[in-house]
């Protein structure tokens, strides 16, 4: 049945796409009640942001009074800062199934507001998170368990260098010979940027194709706010969930050190300035709850919306979102 242009008030899933999505999230909410985990909430929208090079936020101005600035507030593009907070104040096993919101481009995989999951387990280390991770897979696709790869196995077969010690000409003369093309705005001295595109052209559409991959232990350089593991050289403990060539999911051994996290945005700062971008403010309520004492945990964030999809055998978001960003 062709649609007119005024029908474009009408989903762009089908219901029976969207009763599946029901019945994962009805899932989802099982496994972590068994697991012990309490369900929160926390603001979407916040005085804090996550200063991320990569992660661009979307801002609103509220009055503040006669005579004063307005006051910014930021869509959270993760729940992490606020779910870190209740951590700080007692929380032991936490999950949240929020609305989350980035400034990105369009695509099959991609809409500005999209649905995530995130959850955090005092006491875990490394293991234990891509435990739980490759358990929740296992119960919402039925796709085994995750077989799990380092980040430099996975580079090493996919790529042919050691991306812990590979420079920058090194991964561009890979790139070249792999017939990858770059983007005019990748500067030839960012290695974490060339890194960033072997990963997406040549690694990731191998992950997960036969069972969900779980890559970890990624450069230290790409730690955003997981610990740095003192290897030779060191590696962040940080790993990510792979299914049929899409990554679903990330994860940290989270940073507990106030001064480093003060350190990573002043980097993620530079970096974005350097790439044209504004940057975020550094201050935030998460610092004081890490002063205070935040307790040894992982985190793990899952886009919901790209899990249903592979439920659903679907190729692109729309297919499983009521209404996408082009019908919001």
């Amino acid at each position: 049945m062709s649609h007119s242009a005024n029908d474009d008030f009408r989903p762009t899933a089908r219901w029976e796409n969207l009763r599946l999505r029901a019945g994962l999230l009805r899932r989802l909410r099982e496994f972590f009640d068994r697991h012990g985990f309490l369900e929160v909430e926390t603001p979407i929208l916040s005085a804090d942001t996550v200063v991320d090079r990569h992660l661009d936020p979307f801002s609103t101005e509220i009055p503040h009074g006669p005579g004063e600035p307005p006051l910014r507030l930021w869509l959270q593009t993760s729940p992490e800062f606020a779910m870190k907070r209740l951590l700080a104040a007692g929380g032991r096993a936490i999950y949240q199934v929020t609305r989350v919101f980035r400034l990105d481009e369009q695509g099959p995989l991609h809409n500005p507001e999209f649905t995530m999951v995130e959850w955090y387990r005092v006491g875990d280390g490394l293991d234990e998170g891509i435990q739980l991770t490759s358990d929740l897979c296992d119960a919402l696709l039925k796709r085994g368990p995750a077989e799990r790869l380092t980040y430099r196995a996975a580079f090493q077969e996919h790529v042919g260098v050691d991306p812990h010690t590979a420079d920058a000409d090194t991964l561009i003369s890979a790139a070249q010979r792999w017939g990858i093309v770059s983007p005019a705005s990748l500067s030839s001295q960012d290695r974490d940027g060339w890194l960033d595109l072997l990963l997406s052209e040549r690694v990731r559409p191998h992950l997960g194709q036969k069972r969900p991959v779980i890559l970890y232990d990624y450069p230290a350089t790409q730690a955003a706010l997981a610990r740095v593991r003192a290897d030779e050289p060191p590696v962040a403990e940080r790993f990510e969930l792979f299914v049929s060539g899409i990554e679903l999911a990330n994860g940290y051994h989270e940073l507990l050190d106030p001064a480093e996290l003060r350190r990573r945005n002043a980097r993620a700062n530079a970096q974005r300035q350097a790439d044209g971008k504004p940057p975020l403010p550094e201050q935030s309520r998460l610092l004081a709850a890490m002063q205070s004492g935040l307790p040894p945990a992982v985190g793990v964030s899952l886009g919901f919306d790209r899990l249903v999809m592979l439920a659903a055998g679907a190729k692109s978001l729309s297919e499983v979102m009521a209404f996408p960003f082009d019908r919001a």
